[in-house]
């Protein structure tokens, strides 16, 4: 099945401190996003790439495709008030029949062989969500208190989240809830989820921590 990726770039700075949205910001010489975008194409040159971004950040990018001579074919469309709307924009331009990766503009670590486990079962089984074990302790709030719980339970999810286009459009065919907060609490009510294994390395780039960690997984490649 053709492989298609819907990348969201619609955050801010605010949790990093600048006025730059986070997307933007270099690491080690070259914005994060454009990090992002070069991941998937090395991965699948032939890959269907679909930017969403907030329309008044699309000139800033494409300055930045020029000042960087970026070359790769992706097409761009505007996001929504909230992730669950740009998702859905980002899926109008997509065709079906087809595997569809969502993925945060901020994570340009995710490994090529986290996306072909993603590709694989998500061809297979019509969904996979990459994720990770916890090696913290847990512990969940009752009331004023808290009680420990069983870690082995709990994943850590990552993207790209990977699903059959026929079965992504489905579900975003549904109302808009507050709990939608990645695309599989989206998919989970009209299919079953099925995890892989991620790669650690997947962050997202969120704080300045963050870009720190970045900028020493950039040295170490």
């Amino acid at each position: 099945m053709k492989k298609q990726v819907i990348i969201v770039a619609g955050g801010n700075g605010s949790r990093m401190g600048t006025i730059l949205p986070k997307q933007f910001i270099e690491i080690s010489g070259k914005p994060i996003l454009l990090r992002t975008l070069e991941n998937f194409y090395s991965f699948d040159s032939k890959i269907d790439i679909v930017l969403v971004l907030p329309s008044q950040e699309i000139e800033r990018w494409e300055n930045i495709c020029k000042t960087f001579k970026c070359e790769i074919k992706h097409r761009i469309v505007k996001g929504g008030t909230t992730r669950f709307e740009s998702v859905k924009n980002g899926l109008k331009l997509l065709i079906d029949d087809a595997l569809v990766a969502v993925h945060d503009g901020v994570r340009p670590f995710v490994s090529h062989e986290t996306l072909s486990a993603c590709f694989e079962v998500a061809g297979e089984k019509g969904v996979a969500i990459p994720s990770l074990e916890m090696v913290d302790s847990v512990r969940i709030k009752i009331g004023e208190g808290s009680e420990s719980c069983d870690r082995s339970q709990y994943r850590v999810v990552q993207t790209p989240q990977v699903f059959r286009s026929d079965i992504l459009k489905k579900a975003y065919n549904q109302p808009y809830k507050y709990y939608f907060t990645d695309d599989a609490s989206v998919v989970e009510n009209v299919a079953p989820i099925y995890l892989v294994e991620g790669n650690r390395e997947n962050i997202k780039i969120t704080t300045a921590f963050d870009l720190q960690i970045a900028e020493v997984l950039l040295k170490n490649q």
